[in-house]
This record gives C-alpha cells, sequence and structure tokens, in this order.
C-alpha cells in the first residue's frame, strides 16, 4: 500500500526546475485546470513564484489556494489548491460604469 501512496505523493509534485521557462507557466495552468475542488499539487521551482501567484489569483479570482512549504535560498515549494469551482463569470467589466442612464 505504501508504494500507492508513494506514486500519488509523487504525482502530487510538479517539479518546474528543469522546465525551460518559457513553458513553466502554460504547465502550471493546465495543472491548476486539471484540479478538482479541494485538490492541490507542490510547485517546486528555483526562484520565488509570487508573479505566478498574481497571475493566476487574476485568472481565478476566489479559486486560488497558495501555501508557501517553502521559501528558498536554492528551493520554493508551493502548495497550490482549487478551493472554488470554476466560474465563467467575468469579474472584470468590458466597458466603464457609468452612473449616467439614458
Amino acid at each position: 500500500m505504501s508504494d500507492t501512496n508513494d506514486v500519488n505523493a509523487q504525482s502530487d509534485v510538479l517539479d518546474v526546475r528543469t522546465i525551460p521557462p518559457a513553458q513553466r507557466h502554460p504547465m502550471i495552468f493546465q495543472r491548476f485546470a486539471a484540479l478538482p475542488v479541494g485538490g492541490s499539487f507542490t510547485l517546486v521551482n528555483d526562484h520565488d513564484p509570487k508573479p505566478l501567484y498574481y497571475q493566476l489569483n487574476f485568472e481565478h479570482s476566489g479559486q486560488l489556494g497558495w501555501d508557501y512549504l517553502e521559501q528558498g535560498p536554492q528551493v520554493w515549494r508551493v502548495r497550490i489548491s482549487r478551493t472554488a469551482p470554476t466560474s465563467n463569470k467575468r469579474q472584470i467589466p468590458l466597458h466603464p460604469v457609468t452612473g449616467d442612464a439614458e
């Protein structure tokens, strides 16, 4: 039974340190999109992924869990989780909202 747990634990880790930088964010976004509510994975990176946090939080506002497990200086580990279902609503209005009605 421990072999199955080891495999599951390894599949919950996304180590992007050896992935070319241009491919990292798309890979991480894909992994997040596949998460069910309550699901998570651990991101392993060679630098603080704070810009990724801002990007994910913008795209998936209200759905993102972000917990640092390790903060450098050589390795950063972040537990990324989906806390709510995907919303099809855009949170940003496409046109400025004004108080004037015609």
